[in-house]
């Protein structure tokens, strides 16, 4: 994909999981890519493990749901590559706490969760898209969820975020079409990635789980999400605009009725 060569790419959550596959697909296709996470650790590792490729991987630590932290982003970009072309919001929480009836859940965690993966996608286009008008025209990716379209029990702030950010990416798609910006979405499925793995209460628990559930029997890999980004990011996706691919194994193909 040579769309991408000298591309500059920010990745929130960039550096675990999702994020992480996503970061370094970019790289290998030629693109700089700033790595957004909580978790500097796992940021500087990335770093490491991009050496090498095509393009680049810089990690700056950020919280996504601050205003300054989305700005230093941008700023960042702009003073070290020039510009931005591409925003992936990836960044996303569903803490183990936080499953319970919405009578019970804590305020503060109704606020964090709608915060990070939410208002983070607001504040990123925000400060970023000024940027992407500069250079006439960018794509922005959202990761979303199979949630945000069909729901389950004790996950009201989750669903919420999720299916509003699903409105968002049409909103924003709408907003900056004549400004040649794509805004789409992505809505994994269950996925092989750490805080799934934990969430499900170990590795063969999520692949048992997920091969009664996905009618292709078998849970995703992050790559086969970055694949996904990748398209919708390119110019091979340069008539979508408003419109989310669910990467699910078919999940949302088959219908509740069949459990």
């Amino acid at each position: 994909m040579a769309d991408f060569e000298g591309k500059v790419v920010i990745v929130t959550g960039g550096a675990k999981g999702i994020g992480r596959a996503i970061s370094l697909a970019f790289a290998r296709e030629g693109a700089n890519v700033l790595c957004a996470d909580m978790d500097a650790q796992a940021g500087q590792q990335i770093e490491r493990d991009s050496a090498g490729l095509a393009g680049t991987v810089a990690f700056q630590r950020a919280d996504v749901a601050r205003a300054n932290d989305c700005q230093a982003l941008v700023n960042t970009c702009v003073d070290r590559w020039s510009g931005l072309d591409v925003i992936v919001n990836n960044a996303g929480i569903q803490p183990a706490s936080s499953y319970l009836p919405a009578h019970e859940l804590p305020e503060e965690d109704w606020d964090r969760i709608l915060d990070v993966n939410l208002k983070s996608t607001f504040l990123t286009a925000k400060y970023g898209v000024p940027q992407m008008k500069q250079r006439g025209g960018g794509a922005i990716v959202n990761i979303a969820s199979v949630q945000g379209l069909q729901s389950a029990k004790a996950v009201s702030a989750y669903a919420a975020s999720k299916g509003g950010l699903l409105n968002l990416t049409r909103q924003l798609a709408l907003e900056y079409a004549a400004d040649g910006i794509r805004v789409n979405a992505v809505n994994p499925g269950t996925i092989e990635t750490e805080l799934a793995i934990a969430g499900s209460g170990g590795l063969e628990a999520l692949r048992e789980g997920a091969a009664r559930t996905h009618p292709l029997g078998r849970a995703g890999q992050p790559e086969e999400i970055a694949n996904a980004v990748l398209f919708l990011a390119s110019e091979k996706a340069s008539f979508i605009t408003g419109e989310y691919l669910c990467v699910d194994g078919g999940l949302m193909a088959k219908g509740a009725w069949q459990e």
